[in-house]
């Protein structure tokens, strides 16, 4: 399964505003559905694509993508394993 690992540019600004409410600035997006998170590990090899001419439908021109196993960090200290 593909993974690609983005950087939510909102969230970001969000964050700078609010320091108090952080929200998680790493998407992992499978075809099962999106995962996010604070930091990501990616287990494996790993491409880094700019496509300005076809952005992902979130509107990412830059993200990394991998066939294998990424590790998600979340707000609560725990940690999902994206197969």
């Amino acid at each position: 399964m593909i993974k690609r690992i983005h950087i939510n540019q909102h969230n970001i600004r969000h964050n700078a505003k609010n320091p108090d409410d952080l929200r998680p600035v790493i998407t992992v997006k499978t075809s099962t559905g999106n995962h996010k998170g604070f930091k990501a590990s990616i287990q494996g090899a790993v491409d880094i694509i700019y496509s300005p001419d076809k952005p992902l439908a979130c509107g990412a021109k830059v993200w990394m993508q991998t066939h294998d196993t990424v590790l998600i960090e979340q707000e609560d200290g725990s940690v999902l394993g994206v197969m």
